[in-house]
């Protein structure tokens, strides 16, 4: 049985070394590693389905968690994530992933007496690679390859969620004999998602406004300093780690609250540096200014603002939007223009925002957009009013009950008045940097 489980760690270390040496490239081998990542989560969701199927277990032995002993678990992320990703020049992926399906159904019966098959393990093997292998070994691939934009930031959160949310608290509960049953409550689900608002709009805002993603290896191109990164420097770590103390302080795990802490330790004192150096070299002079108005971890009550200034045109023939403009003016919105509707350069049916990067929104989220530069209280109503599903339900309401799209703006010919409040926006792009 020992000679078993070195063969399933050392094999697969080995193809990982011949892999390192095969793909050079940074930028492919940081997208092995989070395919790797990916695997490992998903391989432990995959047992913990096994044992309630019944496709398979494993032999009591030491070295295990929660029974998948650690070897096996790193041997597999191994294999559906890392080695596909390092390889896929070489071996295509199609043609690796075929591969990896057909080691698999050989080795698993010769694994007894560790592994133990029930009668249906064939289809626990099906439903690993394709619930575990091919979207970790696609999302590695479109990452080394930066291809699917979209879809990369989207595996990214699935990953990290599964990651921080789910594995490491269950790694935690294991330690210190909390349980998930105080989390798993509509009281927990709707206090976690409000803690949850400033990481995904930050994920948002670096796919949006960045065009890239969360994860270092694959970062936007260029620096976002809007939405959440206009009042923390950390947005997605302050809310990881908000929410792993929230589930620490329900599930009264010390274990979950010392994994929170050791976050925190991390990010500052091993990512940070690196952080700092990467952004300084792609960034400059840029990255430094936003920092030295910007903290990690203790966010502004006002949003920093550099560069052009954003404009929010609301119709003056509109009730609602005559409403929500002199709601925003009496506030002073920090480093943005209110215009009327009609000295928009093209027509509008909803109110419309344009940020200082020509970042569009209309409708409702153009006005969450405005809240942004009030301050951080309103900010987070904005970010809420941004989330999916809830601001198209908001959109909707809107629509059918508020302010009806309507025609505005400039349908034709002169656009003298979109000239003017560029002229407006400029003057105060310039006013916000003397108060930064």
């Amino acid at each position: 049985m020992i000679t078993v489980r070195y063969a399933c760690l050392l094999v697969p270390a080995a193809l990982v070394l011949i892999g390192l040496r095969v793909e050079r490239g940074r930028d492919a081998r940081a997208a092995a590693l989070l395919a790797g990542v990916a695997a490992a989560v998903g391989v432990a969701a995959l047992d913990a389905v096994a044992r309630r199927a019944g496709w398979w277990s494993f032999a009591a032995v030491d070295g295990t968690f929660r029974g998948l002993p650690v070897d096996l678990w790193l041997g597999w992320a191994a294999l559906w994530g890392v080695v596909p990703v390092l390889l896929r020049r070489r071996l295509p992926v199609p043609i690796g992933l075929g591969l990896l399906l057909w080691l698999d159904l050989l080795a698993m019966p010769e694994l007894a007496p560790l592994v133990v098959l029930g009668d249906d393990w064939w289809a626990g093997e099906a439903a690993g690679i394709v619930a575990v292998a091919v979207p970790s070994v696609l999302l590695g691939v479109a990452s080394a390859e930066r291809r699917l934009l979209t879809v990369r930031v989207l595996g990214q959160v699935v990953v990290f969620a599964g990651l921080s949310l789910w594995l490491v608290p269950t790694v935690a509960f294991t330690v210190d004999g909390a349980s998930w049953e105080p989390l798993l409550t509509p009281v927990m689900a709707q206090l976690a998602l409000l803690v949850s608002v400033p990481a995904l709009l930050a994920v948002r805002e670096l796919l949006v406004r960045g065009r890239g993603t969360p994860y270092p290896w694959d970062p936007p191109g260029r620096l976002v300093t809007t939405g959440p990164y206009a009042y923390v420097a950390n947005p997605m770590q302050v809310s990881t780690v908000a929410l792993m103390l929230l589930m620490a302080m329900a599930a009264r795990s010390w274990a979950l609250a010392v994994a929170a802490g050791l976050a925190v330790a991390f990010s500052a004192g091993v990512a940070a540096p690196h952080e700092r150096a990467a952004l300084v070299r792609r960034h400059g002079e840029q990255w430094l200014e936003y920092r030295r108005h910007v903290r990690d971890w203790w966010p502004r009550w006002t949003p920093y603002r550099t560069g052009r200034t954003p404009v929010l045109w609301l119709d003056d023939d509109c009730g609602p939007c005559t409403a929500t403009a002199a709601f925003l003016r009496r506030r002073g919105p920090r480093g943005l223009v209110l215009a009327p509707a009609a000295s928009h350069p093209g027509p509008l049916r909803r109110a419309g925002y344009t940020g200082g990067d020509g970042h569009t929104e209309r409708g409702v989220a153009a006005v969450a957009r405005g809240l942004e530069h009030v301050h951080l209280g309103w900010a987070y109503a904005g970010w809420f009013l941004r989330l999916p599903g809830v601001g198209l339900l908001a959109q909707l309401v809107t629509d059918a009950l508020i302010a009806p799209p309507h025609l505005a703006g400039t349908v034709e010919g002169d656009h003298d008045g979109g000239l003017d409040v560029r002229h407006q926006a400029a003057a105060a792009g310039r006013r916000a940097r003397r108060r930064q």
